[in-house]
């Protein structure tokens, strides 16, 4: 492998925070030059996200582009980086909303704009460091440090509240981080024995892949009173841990009821943070049920199936119904993103190849459409400095440029064919009320009244966003400030056209996004039914092979000196 493959994914993940150090240097009164460099950064950070997708075979090994190098022998922890299609997918969209937030803020942004530009480029490397981590150590490490940057984002450059916004948000997100952090100690000690110990996410699930095995097999038979070992603790305490997992990531999602940090944090950041908050940090909650939660614990997975399953109906349809309350048109987006998560949250729990597969290509989707919504109303906000649907009106009779991308993405967000939306609600619901035939192969499943309630999202999405577009852009011209608001210009049109672009590329050509996901959606079901009676599971998708730590630099013990031969007589001149 050429130089270039080896480090891809650690010119994506740093290239940012390398920027940073550069407009760090920069004087604060040049903010021309700050905006430019970052721009750059982020675009360059995009070109190389691009290759590294590309990169990426599907057919080919489960985690690509590795990285590997010793960090701390003493606690078992290295560097480790790679992606699977999943996490490359995940990073694709990172490094897409990168220069297009940057644009977003041009004008958004009056004030301590070194410092904002700062925490967008820290904020870049610390999500794309988590979605490239295959250390579990250093996946929390990057997880956590998102905190910083976002809270700031939200708690410096957001709106009249947003003290208490970014409060709120940092306090729900670290102690669910906390809990996961007692957890990855945890199985640390418990998967190997002493001596063998590895914060390394190939260790730690193959260590615990025999034991969850035995576990399985005893819970269907009905009886685990003879279990020993790693079996035995799993059993004790596999429920515990695999709820401090999912409680860390069910906050991130944020899942129904511990939503309530998500719309105070959209309505209060800046268009900035509502877009990277919706587009990526939200998916890190998803992604982590997907690649560790339930791949970790697939037992406990399978008992709490039922409850988290209904805990995702009730985000969908409290979600939707929310959004029928609201007149903020800001917060009703916010709500939507519950609703919306549910149904990503629901296709992972129904555990068919049809339900995964729909909940990561709706990660990609809610980033795509939800981050164009926030986007779009940031504009409009600058125009108008107001939320509430009642200040406006029939500004499709002044705007009908942004009124038309507008009504593009809602039909995005509401699913409808040919956009990107449809293809993953409809995998979404397929997969989940063929969950419900999974019993007679012998697989875990969910009846087909989660799919039911699940439907009604559908209707109560289409419901409440096409009422929104009514009362905010047709009609007539009722309040006399809307009659002179200017329409989209072209650095917000360049900025919309993307995103517009994507609505219609994944919405009638999905096969492209789907190939890379496949693997990744194959490997989540064989082990996320691990051990199960019947399941037909393919031996070879269960262990996680990943390259191998690098041997110390052994330096050889310096030899014994060898004498010098006697140097020639010379002769005297005498002589």
């Amino acid at each position: 492998m050429s130089f270039l493959d080896t480090h891809l994914l650690n010119i994506v993940v740093f290239l940012p925070l390398l920027f940073a150090a550069l407009v760090a240097l920069l004087p604060a009164s040049e903010n021309g030059q700050i905006r430019t460099v970052t721009f750059i950064a982020m675009a360059l950070d995009l070109v190389f996200g691009a290759w590294a997708y590309m990169a990426y075979v599907p057919g080919g090994a489960e985690f690509q582009l590795e990285y590997r190098a010793r960090w701390f022998d003493l606690f078992g922890t290295s560097y480790h980086i790679g992606v699977d299609g999943l996490a490359v997918s995940l990073l694709l969209l990172t490094v897409f909303l990168g220069p297009l937030v940057v644009l977003a803020s041009t004008t958004y942004i009056k004030f301590r704009i070194k410092e904002f530009h700062l925490a967008l480029l820290v904020l870049q490397t610390t999500m794309l460091g988590a979605l490239v981590s295959l250390d579990v150590l250093l996946f929390y490490i990057f997880f956590e440090a998102m905190l910083i940057p976002m809270y700031l984002l939200v708690g410096v450059w957001g709106a009249e509240d947003r003290q208490m916004a970014a409060v709120k948000f940092f306090l729900y997100t670290l102690a669910g981080s906390l809990l996961m952090l007692v957890a990855i100690i945890a199985v640390y000690f418990i998967s190997s024995p002493v001596g063998a110990r590895s914060f390394d996410y190939a260790s730690i699930y193959n260590g615990l892949l025999d034991a969850n095995r035995q576990l399985s097999a005893c819970t269907a038979a009905g009886s685990c009173d003879s279990l020993t070992g790693l079996a035995a603790t799993l059993h004790t305490w596999g429920p515990w841990l695999f709820a401090a997992f999912a409680i860390a990531f069910a906050v991130k999602v944020p899942m129904w009821p511990l939503h309530t940090w998500l719309p105070d944090a959209h309505v209060q950041a800046p268009v900035a943070g509502s877009m990277i908050l919706a587009g990526v940090t939200l998916k890190m909650g998803t992604f982590g049920f997907w690649r560790y939660a339930i791949p970790f614990f697939p037992v406990a997975t399978q008992q709490a199936r039922p409850f988290l399953a209904t805990l995702a109906v009730i985000g969908i349809v409290y979600g939707a119904l929310m959004c029928l309350a609201q007149r903020d048109i800001k917060k009703l987006i916010a709500y939507s993103s519950v609703s919306h998560l549910g149904y990503c949250m629901l296709g992972i729990l129904a555990i068919t190849a049809e339900g995964a597969t729909g909940s990561a290509y709706q990660m990609l989707n809610h980033g795509v459409s939800t981050g164009a919504l926030f986007l779009l109303f940031g504009y409009l906000y600058e125009r108008r400095h107001s939320r509430l649907m009642a200040d406006y009106g029939g500004i499709a009779k002044v705007m009908p440029v942004f009124t038309a991308a507008f009504v593009i993405i809602t039909f995005s967000s509401i699913a409808v064919p040919g956009t990107n939306g449809f293809i993953g609600e409809f995998l979404v619901l397929l997969g989940t009320f063929k969950s419900d035939l999974g019993e007679a192969a012998g697989n875990p499943h969910l009846t087909a009244v989660f799919g039911a309630f699940a439907t009604l999202g559908v209707i109560l999405g289409a419901a409440y966003m096409l009422w929104m577009v009514q009362k905010v852009f047709f009609g007539g011209l009722t309040h006399r400030e809307n009659q002179h608001l200017t329409d989209m210009n072209l650095r917000e049109g360049l900025t919309v056209l993307p995103f517009i672009v994507l609505v219609a590329v994944m919405g009638l050509q999905p096969q492209p996004f789907l190939d890379r996901l496949a693997p990744s959606t194959d490997r989540f079901l064989a082990r996320a039914r691990v051990g199960t009676p019947g399941a037909t599971v393919q031996e070879d998708q269960l262990r996680v092979e990943v390259m191998s730590l690098p041997s110390r630099q052994v330096v050889a013990a310096p030899s014994a000196p060898v004498p010098l031969a006697a140097a020639p007589a010379v002769p005297s001149p005498r002589q």
